[in-house]
């Protein structure tokens, strides 16, 4: 990847130089760029109405952010806005190369894992998940920041606040649009809350990748997967299809749960082998493929928050 980047670089410097000479292609305006949909959203909540701001979604093709890999438009974009946010942490591994070929010397860029700081956890395997190698004394953080509405809280304050610096003159806009949407995000907390505290159940089970880790630990849940948040594989041993099963059995969960996309085929394998086979099979929405055309069906950050603690509800409920 980082021969990939460089390798662009000389066309990136060209193409920015024609952008900033143009004198048409920003038309005065700020140029806002985000790499996912909930950050998109959370800075489309912050800007409301207001016109003078260009915001736009990199990941925008449905391709999960794994898998992601910028075009010599999309860091171009990134070299020339005004304010760049971002996560941080394995998939955005591609960012600091375009960070060193800014042409704005001005630019705001907010680094969603070092805004976090402390809050920011450590990837875990817990027992019976698949483990990658690692390289020793390498530490991962879990990027899927965003699955957490407390977390939101924080980072959409932020972003307000710094949309409030790079137009002063709307920055009263821009934090009064922030505590109407944090208190739609403390509300829906709140259900988060009530639904987990009267369940029959305390634990999810993933067939899939688990990229819920801030989720569960924000309300006291248990979790099990076979595969943490950012691992590559797609092929789950007999013995963590074994394991997985036998944990539905023993904890009679009364159901299997996935991430988006069309192969369930692990979850269907490990209700295939317990004892009932009766375990549903249901999806939660980790927002790592929206896109602008989900936006323009009215999908939100909060509607998919709203739809997960639906399925939340089942997975919960004998």
């Amino acid at each position: 990847m980082k021969k990939l980047i460089s390798g662009m670089m000389l066309l990136v410097m060209l193409f920015c130089c024609l952008f900033a000479n143009s004198g048409i292609a920003k038309e005065g305006k700020i140029c806002v760029v985000t790499t996912i949909f909930p950050i998109y959203d959370w800075a489309r909540e912050m800007i409301g109405d207001d016109e003078g701001i260009e915001l736009t979604l990199l990941l925008n093709s449905g391709v999960d952010l794994h898998s992601f890999q910028p075009t010599a438009a999309d860091i171009m974009k990134v070299a020339s806005c005004d304010v760049f946010i971002y996560v941080d942490g394995e998939s955005d591994e591609w960012v600091e190369d375009a960070l060193q070929e800014t042409v704005n010397p001005d630019m705001k860029v907010i680094n969603l894992l070092e805004t976090l700081g402390d809050d920011a956890k450590e990837e875990e395997i817990v027992e019976g998940m698949e483990a990658e190698a690692e390289e020793e004394g390498e530490v991962e953080y879990d990027e899927h920041v965003w699955l957490s509405l407390r977390n939101a809280e924080k980072l959409v304050a932020v972003i307000a606040e710094t949309l409030g610096e790079v137009a002063p003159e709307k920055a009263e806009t821009y934090a009064a649009n922030c505590a109407d949407y944090i208190a739609k995000l403390d509300a829906l907390d709140m259900a988060y809350g009530e639904v987990v505290e009267g369940a029959a159940v305390d634990t999810l089970l993933f067939g899939d990748r688990f990229p819920f880790r801030y989720l569960v630990d924000d309300y006291g849940l248990n979790y099990f997967a076979a595969f943490s948040g950012c691992s590559a594989e797609s092929e789950a041993s007999f013995e963590t299809i074994v394991f997985l099963s036998g944990k539905v059995d023993e904890l009679d969960l009364p159901a299997v749960l996935t991430i988006e996309g069309d192969n369930h085929r692990i979850a269907e394998t490990i209700v295939g082998n317990t004892q009932s086979k009766s375990a549903a099979i249901l999806t939660m929405d980790s927002m790592q493929a929206t896109t602008a055309k989900d936006v323009s069906n009215a999908v939100t950050y909060l509607s998919i928050m709203e739809s997960n603690l639906d399925v939340l509800k089942q997975a919960l409920s004998r």
